[in-house]
């Protein structure tokens, strides 16, 4: 039996980014200060129009396009991964490469789709020849990632690769940990390996399909501590009127 994901309390469209706002005259510290910024008006359009005009580091000397990300903006799973390659940067899209490739067949198998999903990296702008990014780049962008993870709130967030991975468990080994899920505030995040990884260590294409494979189940045990809660609530509110 296909499992069916528990999506209809949330609406579905797609967002892929919007043309930049910030003008060149706005300084550094200004673009700082916005990219960080908690408002109350945020939205991922907001967040990709800043991206795609981001001056942040070295990097943007170097793209063709950034990549803010994409997929449902309500998404209950959100990806993150390390940074664009090539055919990222020339399409201003995540994961459109082999690498995307064998992750849609990933999500498929596990019963989701990528409209279903919210796709982004760690990084927004691809590093010169794919080198790994630096830890200035990562703290570059930041705060836009923790924009996008504030503006979606998903129920599991899944690192892919090690340099996603350690901005939630710093100092642990993919090898080590990977679908091993951790509550980390109010986020189920389960760090797992690159799909990229497969496609150079064919050994580990069976190990990734087995961590991507856990997903329904922890989307449903989510689902069933939301509803347990709301009846504890609902038990809660009953008992205060008598």
């Amino acid at each position: 039996m296909r499992w069916e994901p528990l999506l209809s309390h949330r609406p579905m469209t797609v967002v892929t980014g919007f043309p930049g706002i910030l003008g060149t005259d706005v300084s550094p510290n200004q673009e700082r200060t916005a990219v960080t910024a908690n408002r109350a008006d945020d939205s991922l359009e907001q967040v990709a129009s800043e991206v795609k005009v981001c001056p942040l580091c070295e990097l943007c000397r170097s793209r063709t396009h950034a990549v803010p990300g994409e997929g449902n903006p309500q998404a209950r799973v959100m990806l993150v991964g390390e940074g664009p390659g090539w055919h990222e940067d020339q399409q201003g899209k995540p994961f459109v490469g082999a690498s995307g490739k064998f992750l849609s067949e990933l999500l498929t198998n596990a019963g989701l789709s990528r409209d279903e999903v919210f796709i982004t990296n760690v990084v927004k702008c691809r590093p010169p020849g794919n080198r790994d990014p630096l830890p200035d780049e990562i703290q570059a962008c930041s705060g836009y990632l923790e924009r996008q993870i504030n503006l979606i709130e998903p129920d599991v967030i899944v690192t892919l690769g090690r340099f996603s991975m350690s901005k939630f468990f710093p100092g642990e080994k993919i090898s080590k940990i990977h679908g091993l899920p951790k509550e980390i505030g109010r986020r189920l995040v389960v760090p797992m390996y690159h799909p990229a990884a497969a496609l150079h260590q064919g050994a580990l294409k069976a190990t990734i399909q087995e961590d991507f494979d856990t997903l329904p189940k922890l989307l449903a045990d989510r689902e069933r501590a939301r509803e347990t809660s709301r009846e504890r609530e609902d038990r809660h509110s009953q008992s205060s009127l008598f």
